[in-house]
């Protein structure tokens, strides 16, 4: 049967931080939890064995145990400090349910209630959890917003922390903000990411123009060199990347040729979001990029591992990469994309998901938001094996992880001093101490 699994960010409310991921799994259309309990265990148990590595990188994953797996001790096979277990009502009502929880708390691992009640049974998990789970609804009621405050509130006194899950839109972005949660899970996140630069700003710039520079079908390697080197901040990211560990130069080098031919043209187009950080190097930043970077690489994958061919792999990865600029500009894609000499498949896709690359990216942001029915309905029209999906996604996730870890960082020769680490004393990373 068909099963879908995608990681979602969990984000601080009032800062640009991530506290963890929740992994969420579907099967045949509904909640995976909705299917028969050895089912949903062996589907899961499965998936975590042959996966473990890949999504347990860097923060901390959220994850719903059913009953069985907590009695497999499924937990056990992660470090304890990586997975938070969610509490579901499946488990509340099961006779064993103390002593299971008892066992993992005595181990040293954290709780998660999901959708907390005003009930006997849910209070009694209270004293083991850190964290109570608040599902956000479509049309909130005055009474339904009353009832959730009520928790937070209740929570709060016992030193819990909220998180509302579900969040989707601005209102209700805003509506979660007023009610006092600590966190935020849902579709709306990646708005909140970054601060969106100024159109004018933003087209006339130099990252911009790198941009267009790069996206020609023939670019002239003397005119990006140009446009980098007469940006302190470009100049100073290519460098960063260049002599990170992903290289492993033997030589550090300065020189934005050199750098230039180093990367080559490709990985530029690649990586050319690496380079707009210009000292941003915020949480909310790295997410941002990191949601580009996992959105080219998706669609380019599906693309080279189907039998897909209305687009090359490049101008999938193009697709996916340009997909976020909508969250970095305060003006619409078309007015963005009007400059960038793309093809004319890629912009419509890009701007009004026409034709079957609109049906590509449609796709890939339909499984990052957990929308199952739709992601199912656009694989079809794509001729997508949907049991490919979920390990195509997977695979992805580990790739982005690992080359972000290396391009971020600095590859370490024997003898000398990091040039991008602040020295003692110093408030941050000096650009001229690289261009020396």
């Amino acid at each position: 049967m068909k099963h879908f699994v995608v990681k979602r960010a969990i984000k601080a409310a009032e800062a640009d931080t991530i506290l963890g991921y929740e992994l969420l799994f579907e099967q045949g259309g509904e909640s995976l939890y909705g299917s028969q309990e050895n089912t949903a265990a062996d589907t899961i148990a499965g998936f975590l064995m042959n996966n473990s590595g890949k999504i347990f990188k860097d923060k901390q994953i959220f994850l719903t145990f059913t009953p069985t797996l907590l009695l497999r001790n499924t937990p056990k096979i992660f470090q304890k400090d990586k997975v938070i277990i969610q509490i579901g009502d499946n488990l509340i009502i099961h006779p064993l349910a103390m002593p299971i929880i008892e066992k993992f708390y005595k181990a040293g691992y954290r709780f998660a209630i999901n959708d907390f009640q005003f009930s006997p049974k849910y209070f009694s998990m209270l004293d083991y959890a850190d964290y109570v789970r608040l599902r956000m609804k479509a049309g909130l009621t005055a009474k339904e917003q009353s009832s959730i405050e009520n928790v937070i509130n209740m929570a709060h006194g016992f030193g819990k922390k909220c998180i509302i899950t579900d969040v989707d839109t601005k209102e209700q972005y805003e509506k979660a903000l007023e009610m006092k949660a600590d966190y935020i899970e849902g579709n709306y996140i990646a708005e909140t990411l970054y601060v969106k630069e100024e159109k004018v700003s933003y087209l006339q710039g130099n990252f911009f123009q790198l941009i267009v520079a790069l996206s020609k079908e023939e670019p002239d390697v003397t005119e990006i060199e140009e446009i980098i080197s007469r940006d302190a901040g470009l100049s100073y990211s290519i460098l960063k990347l260049v002599n990170s560990a992903y290289y492993a130069l033997r030589r550090r080098t300065a020189s934005i040729q050199q750098a230039v031919m180093t990367m080559g043209i490709g990985q530029l187009r690649q990586w050319v979001y690496m380079l707009s950080l210009r000292g941003d190097e915020s949480e909310g930043a790295d997410e941002m990029l990191r949601l580009s970077f996992l959105r080219a690489k998706f669609s380019e994958e599906l693309i080279a591992s189907t039998d897909m061919k209305f687009v090359t792999p490049t101008e999938a990865y193009m697709l996916g990469m340009f997909s976020t600029l909508e969250y970095m500009v305060d003006a619409t894609m078309e007015e963005i994309l009007t400059e960038i000499p793309i093809s004319d498949d890629i912009k419509k896709a890009l701007i009004s998901r026409e034709g079957d690359a609109g049906k590509l990216l449609e796709l890939v942001i339909c499984y990052e938001k957990a929308d199952w029915k739709r992601c199912q309905q656009m694989a079809g029209e794509l001729g997508v094996q949907t049991s490919q999906l979920s390990q195509i996604y997977i695979n992805c996730v580990e790739e982005v992880s690992t080359v972000w870890d290396n391009l971020t960082g600095e590859y370490t020769r024997p003898g000398e001093a990091s040039l991008f680490a602040p020295k003692t004393g110093d408030s941050g990373e000096k650009l001229e101490d690289v261009l020396q």
